[in-house]
């Protein structure tokens, strides 16, 4: 698979076979994109993996938690700004409506769009659980190393044949992850992702987001027509 098809491949998966992940697999993959630039290559990122025994063991401490903690614990950061405005706030209605509309979910019944939300906190049944951390005395320009960390990470999955799902919805457990993780005071949680391989039945995975056109983002000058 070449680039461009890991790219225009890459989902948001949000059901995966419970097939499992070879170690190599992970580790071929982790070390590939340990490549991927950072500035000063400080490559600021940690990376934990859970799965089998360790990823059941995760996953029903975080149901026996949310009966008392609906929400979570809060977060340590905004996943998005406390103001968002257009075109980014009608970018994220949409895909909210578009998510739901695949499931036959509408906006009225909002209890079941609430238990799909809470399908996050099973890294949608997917049989590896990856979160990506980060030294807390870090800046913003390292956080988005980390997010080009995760990015090639994602597609050197495709390359393998697996999918992913970002998560940072699993910020509102951070206290809890990181008493499962033993990090340490200055290490601080900015994302969970899913790996796996995807369920093609599940009608979820058909969802395909609209991107914005060329000209709504780019500006090019100079070029010759």
């Amino acid at each position: 698979m070449n680039v461009t098809s890991a790219v225009t491949s890459r989902i948001s998966c949000r059901a995966f076979l419970d097939t499992p992940v070879p170690k190599q697999t992970l580790v071929d993959i982790l070390e590939c994109a340990k490549r991927a630039p950072s500035g000063g290559n400080l490559q600021p990122w940690l990376v934990y993996a859970l799965t089998g025994q360790p990823l059941a063991d995760f996953l029903a401490t975080i149901r026996s938690k949310q009966s008392l903690l609906p929400v979570g614990e809060g977060t340590e950061y905004n996943i998005y700004p406390p103001e968002l405005h257009d075109p980014y706030r009608a970018r994220r209605f949409k895909c909210g409506e578009d998510l739901y509309a695949t499931i036959n979910v509408p906006r009225s019944d909002r209890p079941a769009r609430l238990r799909q939300f809470a399908r996050n906190y099973e890294f949608f049944g997917a049989p590896v659980g990856l979160f990506f951390c980060i030294d807390r005395r870090m800046g913003q320009d390292q956080w988005a190393d980390v997010g080009m960390f995760m990015q090639t990470v994602m597609l050197l999955a495709r390359e393998r044949g697996l999918h992913t799902c970002a998560q940072e919805a699993w910020a509102v457990w951070h206290k809890t992850i990181a008493e499962v993780l033993s990090l340490p005071p200055h290490v601080m949680l900015f994302s969970g992702m899913a790996l796996g391989y995807m369920d093609e039945s599940a009608p979820i995975n058909s969802l395909r987001i609209e991107r914005a056109v060329l000209e709504e983002f780019a500006t090019l000058r100079g070029f010759e027509s």
